[in-house]
Parts: C-alpha cells; structure tokens; sequence
C-alpha cells in the first residue's frame, strides 16, 4: 500500500527544499500545495500570480482531497501543505488516513522571509496558528524543526524517515539544480533560492531582528511555535532506519 505523507509547514520554512529531498527518492511521488488554488477561490485574497494558480488546480477543496487519495504507483506519496491553505469550515476527516508531520521554524526567521516576497504579511498568513490547531486534532503527529534539518541533514532525516516508518535514502541529501517537475505554477514567483540549490543550506544564523508590527506578528506567532516545538525530533532521538 501507498503511505501517504502530509507536511503541515508555514510559508518560507524550507518546506519547498523538503519536498525537493522527498522527490529525490526513487520510490516516491510529491504534490506542491494542492489547496493552494481551492483556499484563493474560497477568500479571495489577493496573492503573486492569482489567476494562474487557480486556472492550475482545482478550485474546490472537495476534489483536492479527492486527488489526495487517487491510486498512485509509487509506494510513498508526499504531500507538500501549507497549514494556512486549510479553512476552518473545510473537511478534514483525511487527516486520519495520512502521515502527519509538522514542520516548524522560529517566527521572526518567517516573517522576515516572507515579508520580502510579499509586503504586509499578518499572523493568519504566516500558518502558526493554524498548525497549531491541525496539530491538536490528529493522532501520533511528528515535528521536526528546520533549524534542526539545516544543521544536520543526513542525520535528522534519517530519524524522521525511522519516525514515518519508511527506509533511509541517501538520495534526499541531493537533488537537480533548477526545480521540480512537480513545482506549482507560483515557482517562479518563491522559488528562487531553492531552484538555484541543489542541497540544504548550512545551519542558520543569529535570529533576524524585528520590529513594529512584525515583532507583534512574532509574539503572537511564539507560543504556538513553542507548544509544537516541545515535540520535535532531536539528535539525541530514535536510531537511524535501515536504508533503502
């Protein structure tokens, strides 16, 4: 049987860089955010590139969740999902039948990320509250901090591919320079760094400073952060799993 992995991450969390590594796999199939086009239809809001997202993907949340779950040949299907894509009043009885795993980073790392792509960012646009609240209803949930993957990546993935319960590949350390067949059509718009790496970044630097109405975004951001981050997989976790 297909295992079926749900990322749950905010924006600018090296989510992109992860599914990228999961796509290096031989034996598996990604999706790039799939309710990206159903959540602009449903709010409106406008984001880069509006219009072409929704003309690329299914405008109705109930045909995602649909596609979710279509046959796939390949023994691991990985789900790439921003946590804010998720209205409240939307289905999400799935979430049983997947993997969830939670992917985190430090607020004022996110915010100023984001605020470079996009001006004005606001606490509902940055996903923590929402991971928060997707976390709380699912069942053995697996957090792992991206702070922890760009200080060592072969050895916290191999602890996160034993927590999935699926064999370690070397291959997820690597990946083409360039992008991923499977990149929604908001790449060119996001992507940037992640298309000109071919690898994880080095561990990061001192945190960012912020100020005004970011730093308030970051407080507000911080305790949601915290109570996930209380879960994470550290080095000092599980064994590494077989390899493939």
């Amino acid at each position: 049987m297909t295992k079926r992995i749900a990322m749950w991450s905010g924006p600018r969390n090296l989510s992109t860089a992860m599914m990228y590594s999961f796509g290096a796999r031989g034996d598996a199939r990604v999706v790039d955010e799939p309710f990206y086009a159903a959540y602009l239809a449903a709010t409106g809001l406008d984001h880069p590139m509006g219009m072409q997202i929704m003309a690329s993907q299914p405008n109705d949340p109930a045909d995602v969740v649909r596609s979710l779950f279509s046959p796939v040949s390949e023994p691991i299907f990985y789900q790439k999902h921003m946590t804010h894509h998720m209205l409240p009043d939307w289905r999400m009885d799935w979430l049983a039948d997947v993997k969830n795993i939670f992917l985190i980073r430090h607020p004022a790392r996110v915010i100023a990320s984001y605020a470079r792509k996009r001006e004005g960012p606001t606490l509902e646009d940055i996903g923590f509250v929402q991971q928060a609240a997707i976390f709380d209803r699912v069942d053995a949930p697996i957090v792992i901090d991206s702070a922890d993957i760009r200080t060592d990546p072969a050895q916290m993935l191999q602890k996160l591919c034993a927590r999935i319960g699926i064999g370690w590949d070397e291959n997820m350390l690597r990946w083409p320079i360039g992008g991923h067949a499977a990149d929604g059509v908001w790449a060119a718009h996001w992507y940037g760094a992640v298309h000109r790496s071919t690898g994880f970044d080095g561990a990061e630097g001192p945190l960012p400073e912020v100020t005004g109405e970011y730093a308030r975004i970051v407080d507000a951001a911080m305790p949601h952060y915290k109570a996930l981050a209380a879960h994470k997989i550290t080095l000092d976790d599980d064994p590494a799993p077989p390899t493939v």
